[in-house]
């Protein structure tokens, strides 16, 4: 059975990030062989939020399934957007009584199954239930259909998901932060075999601050007043990872980095 070939897209930042996947992905599926796409939409929807018409939007540019974070919740219509797809996730680590799963199984073309995990970190972000528990549990049921996992840590603090990649190493096929929108330069497969980058990046303007209008983001520094953000304008920077893995044990043969900006 052939490696597969994963890219994870980091945080797609409003029209802009939309647009550099509108522009980028097909040629991208081509050029890597790639067996399917994953990207984090939580800020895809005015930098706040997934609508479902923007969710529509990312699927028909060709990615295959979206993860999410603390935000997916700003849209009106987020009963609606997982009721329609469930191709995307939510952190599973809320309650059980908010719309959405926390994880899935999914079929690619090839015939082999991935699971996609979301988490959502607790270190300086709010009240939420253990990653960590999350994880041990939603890996072990998972781990009963696919050994073939994609993990998305949704968190602020570094240490937190460096300690989540350590702890499911050798349980899963990677595991990739998302949140903080800025690339980490600690792209390693670790000792037991699963892939792993702090965070991946976003998809979003580049000169921004992490994809908002600069001169929003200064004044509320200079001035501790509230602001309404704004996504910035002007080129992208699409940031991810390229997993080859081996689809029988699940275990990563190799994790490359993909930068390139889109004007």
């Amino acid at each position: 059975m052939k490696p597969l070939r994963i890219l994870m897209l980091g945080d797609i930042v409003g029209r802009p990030g939309r647009y550099a996947c509108r522009d980028r992905v097909h040629a991208w599926r081509t050029d890597f062989c790639l067996d399917c796409v994953i990207a984090n939409g939580e800020n895809a929807s005015g930098g706040n939020g997934l609508s479902v018409n923007n969710a529509a939007e990312l699927f028909s540019y060709g990615i295959d399934f979206l993860t999410s974070g603390n935000h997916i919740w700003k849209q009106k219509d987020y009963e609606d957007l997982f009721d329609r797809y469930p191709e995307i996730v939510r952190p599973a680590n809320y309650s059980d009584n908010v719309p959405g799963s926390g994880w899935g199984i999914f079929e690619l073309e090839s015939g082999v199954k991935i699971g996609i995990l979301n988490l959502q970190g607790q270190v300086f972000m709010d009240p939420i239930d253990s990653p960590f528990t999350a994880a041990d549990f939603c890996v072990h049921e998972i781990r009963k259909i696919t050994p073939v996992i994609l993990v998305d840590i949704h968190a602020e603090a570094t240490s937190e998901r460096v300690a989540m990649g350590i702890f499911l190493d050798g349980r899963v096929s990677a595991v990739l932060g998302t949140h903080t929108h800025v690339a980490t330069s600690d792209t390693r497969i670790l000792p037991d075999g699963t892939a792993f980058q702090a965070d991946v990046g976003m998809v979003g303007p580049i000169n921004s601050v992490l994809g908002v209008s600069s001169d929003k983001i200064l004044r509320k520094f200079r001035t501790g007043l509230p602001v309404r953000f704004e996504v910035a304008k002007g080129p992208v920077i699409c940031n991810g990872v390229i997993i080859t893995v081996n689809p029988e044990t699940g275990l990563a043969i190799e994790i490359e980095r993909l930068e390139e900006v889109c004007e």
